[in-house]
């Protein structure tokens, strides 16, 4: 593989930092604030986007700040894996700008302006992340899109502001510094670096550390990511739904989860590697452990009215579809399971800008209230019914690229363990029809609260619409037609070289 030396990657990262001044300075002018916001993500994405035909040629692209010690530095790398998020994450921004300014003006939030600060800073964090060359680097930017985004959970400053944003603090630094930290530095004792391999196979450890210890880091690091949103970690989730819906948008498809699910699965494929998960059989343990959330979050989604909590237990389920691919150990499995970081962010982000327009629209949470809504907001609900079929994993839409390559992933693993994950796999495919049917169908085929007309209320502003129904279609193209970002899960995943 070429390695190419090339600023590109800090100037990626750097252009929502940045951007954060001038947003800050301009706090007084709405619109040129929020034209700053967009200017930055186009840049940021236009940038990402440049580096892809180098690394769709095999290569990828290094840079190195500066050393910390040996084997450690704050370095960053692109790679196949890793542009997967940063090319998802940026393009999303631009979205979610245009739909945060509808959401924001329309509700006249206060603070906008630190609200776009944060933004900016938590797109800073996660692709910062996206990119990063090594373990210690990848740490340093999972903390800091901790620290960026708690300002945006407890926005509203009330009582449950507070609460949603110090549980969301608590768990998030707790246990990364309680588990990932401590799991770093002795990862370093035992191998002397911390940079990632140029392959998924090998890892870093050598073949003679003790086992006993790299299957207790290897656990530390599952549950020290607790943005990957698994169980028991999981309830700080739920509680940062007091946050506006864009923040819950930006949570759940976009950065918070989003970097969790892939530092999980960088550091379970690049610092352990498979042959060390295959040795110490860590994999199939951990595919169970994560059917767990998978089956538990979808239960407790059935039971919620509240629309918004229905997703982030939705998003607790979905989130462990990506560590359980990973987890096969097979390579359909482990593509299925990184395809799913894109195919669940367009979807996710899909469904939390429709409840957001929702909101705007109507000033209605509960899908009880919500009987024949979709009658005067069809745009909304049919792409809430695009997103929630991907979600489901039916065709034609990008969910079902993921429950098609994590079934195939699953009839290649040893018997009988394939049974067990298949009827997983059956299971929570049917608990997604139970919690997602029912809101379009209520919506256009249901009846509005008794003594209550729609008098008045018809479609957000076309600055929300617009991104939700995009975001729906693209969910649709990336189901018809994967091979894009299937080229990047190819690269980095090759089945050849198994």
């Amino acid at each position: 593989m070429q390695t190419i030396i090339s600023i590109k990657p800090v100037l990626a990262i750097l252009a929502s930092l940045v951007c954060v001044l001038f947003i800050m300075v301009s706090r007084n002018k709405p619109n040129v604030r929020e034209g700053w916001a967009l200017f930055a993500a186009i840049i940021k994405f236009a940038i990402i986007a440049s580096m892809v035909p180098e690394i769709l040629g095999g290569s990828r692209i290094e840079y190195t700040l500066f050393q910390v010690l040996p084997g450690i530095s704050v370095k960053f790398i692109v790679d196949a894996f890793g542009m997967v998020f940063a090319l998802v994450a940026s393009f999303l921004w631009i979205l979610a700008v245009f739909y945060s300014a509808g959401y924001m003006r329309g509700l006249e939030e206060h603070a906008q302006t630190r609200f776009n600060s944060c933004f900016a800073l938590a797109l800073f964090g996660a692709v910062g992340g996206a990119m990063a060359g090594n373990f210690f680097t990848l740490y340093l930017f999972y903390e800091i899109v901790s620290i960026c985004t708690y300002p945006l959970v407890a926005h509203h400053q009330d009582e449950e502001g507070y609460e949603g944003g110090k549980k969301y603090i608590v768990y998030l630094t707790t246990t990364a510094k309680g588990l990932i930290l401590p799991a770093m530095i002795l990862t370093y004792v035992l191998c002397g670096t911390l940079e990632f391999p140029d392959n998924i196979m090998t890892g870093i450890f050598p073949v003679d550390a003790n086992p006993t210890l790299v299957t207790i880091l290897f656990i530390c690091c599952i549950l020290g990511f607790a943005k990957n949103g698994v169980m028991p970690f999981h309830n700080w989730l739920p509680g940062a739904m007091v946050a506006p819906t864009p923040v819950s948008a930006l949570l759940h498809a976009v950065a918070v989860v989003k970097i969790g699910v892939f530092a999980t699965t960088r550091v379970m494929l690049y610092v352990f590697g498979v042959e060390t998960m295959t040795r110490l059989n860590l994999g199939i343990p951990t595919a169970y452990f994560v059917s767990f959330t998978i089956l538990t979050a979808s239960i407790i989604a059935l039971t919620k009215d509240n629309l918004k909590a229905r997703l982030a237990y939705s998003t607790v389920s979905q989130l462990s579809y990506i560590i359980l691919g990973v987890a096969l150990l097979t390579p359909s499995g482990v593509q299925g399971g990184i395809i799913h970081i894109a195919n669940h962010a367009f979807s996710k982000i899909t469904l939390f800008f429709c409840a957001g327009a929702i909101y705007v629209a109507s000033h209605k949470k509960s899908i009880s209230e919500m009987g024949g809504l979709g009658k005067v907001m069809p745009f909304t609900f049919a792409a809430f019914g695009i997103a929630s079929l991907s979600m489901i994993g039916a065709p034609p839409v990008a969910g079902f690229v993921t429950k098609w390559k994590l079934l195939v992933g699953t009839m290649d693993m040893p018997s009988p363990h394939y049974i067990g994950i298949l009827l997983v796999l059956l299971a929570s495919t049917l608990l997604n029809v139970g919690y997602f049917a029912p809101v379009t169908f209520k919506a256009f085929f249901g009846k509005p609260p008794e003594g209550e007309v729609y008098e008045g209320v018809k479609e957000a502003p076309l600055s929300m619409v617009i991104p939700l129904f995009l975001t729906a279609i693209i969910s649709v193209v990336i189901g018809i037609y994967p091979d894009f970002l299937m080229k990047f899960i190819q690269l980095a995943i090759p089945i050849n070289g198994w």
